[in-house]
């Protein structure tokens, strides 16, 4: 209905003879649970974005700083991927890194338990010359020295897949295939894939059957628009809606967060988006 219709429509209801007013309603929910990246958002103060999230229907907030967890929760939306023991270039392919890792894990996952976080993330690492199939080993390895603290807190750990074609070089874990492997050698349900749609959109394509094929070993998505992780809508070249609906009829049950950067005015964009994936 276009915007003047609808308000001549309402004007009438107003006048006619046993019309009343109709309440306001929640937003519809869909099947999937909608979440958003807090860094896409670093202008706009935690406060308004957690309440305006909760008020899209917004479940959960990615990747907050611990400094802004307790607002998050305040409006009871769930810390989603918090930040985890290792960087994206420097990350779980390498042997050296892995005490250093267990040792901040530890307290980064008590913490993320006390606030009853969903997930937290890691990072392969690059490749500075290191084959794939060594550092698939070391990941395994190192995710092993991991899961058990995940395992005991009842949080998901999430290795990201990223593209290391265009925004980070060299990076390991950037195809699905690989990440798959590891996750399937470390055989823990607390470890899982992060499946950023935007990074393997530009490495792999064939987004719907991937996730079909991979559907569980993937814990946890993330969106933005391709190329250069614009909005969701129709000016690229990602069709959402059916990416959406692939994702809702795998019957994934984890989050699905919006990591996009915005155009517009960032509310109405993450509106917007909130909207095209409720299926």
């Amino acid at each position: 209905m276009r915007r003047r219709t609808f308000a001549t429509a309402a004007g009438l209801a107003a006048v006619l003879p046993g019309a009343s007013a109709q309440p306001q309603t929640a937003p519809p929910k869909g099947r999937l649970r909608q979440a958003v990246c807090r860094w896409c958002y670093a202008k706009t103060p935690i406060e308004a974005l957690a309440a305006a999230s909760a008020k899209m229907g917004i479940e959960a907030i990615d990747l907050v700083d611990p400094k802004e967890w307790d607002v998050v929760r305040k409006h009871g939306l769930k810390l989603t991927v918090v930040p985890g023991p290792t960087s994206i270039p420097d990350g779980l392919n390498r042997k050296e890194n892995h005490a250093a890792a267990e040792e901040k894990f530890k307290t980064m996952i008590a913490d993320a338990a006390k606030a009853q976080a969903h997930s937290i993330i890691v990072f392969s690492g690059n490749r500075k010359g290191m084959s794939d199939e060594e550092g698939a080993e070391n990941c395994v390895i190192g995710l092993n020295r991991l899961k058990k603290y995940a395992e005991d807190r009842g949080i998901l750990i999430v290795m990201e897949l990223l593209n290391s074609k265009v925004n980070h070089k060299d990076y390991m874990c950037d195809r699905t295939p690989w990440g798959v492997r590891v996750v399937k050698e470390v055989n823990s349900p607390y470890v899982k894939l992060l499946y950023d749609i935007y990074h393997m959109q530009i490495m792999e394509g064939d987004i719907i059957r991937t996730i079909n094929e991979y559907k569980d070993y993937i814990g946890h998505y993330h969106t933005g628009g391709n190329p250069g992780r614009n909005e969701i809508d129709e000016t690229q070249e990602i069709y959402y809606p059916a990416v959406a609906r692939a994702i809702a009829e795998t019957g994934f049950s984890g989050y699905f967060a919006h990591e996009f950067v915005p155009k517009r005015d960032p509310l109405t964009s993450l509106a917007e988006a909130v909207k095209i994936c409720t299926v």
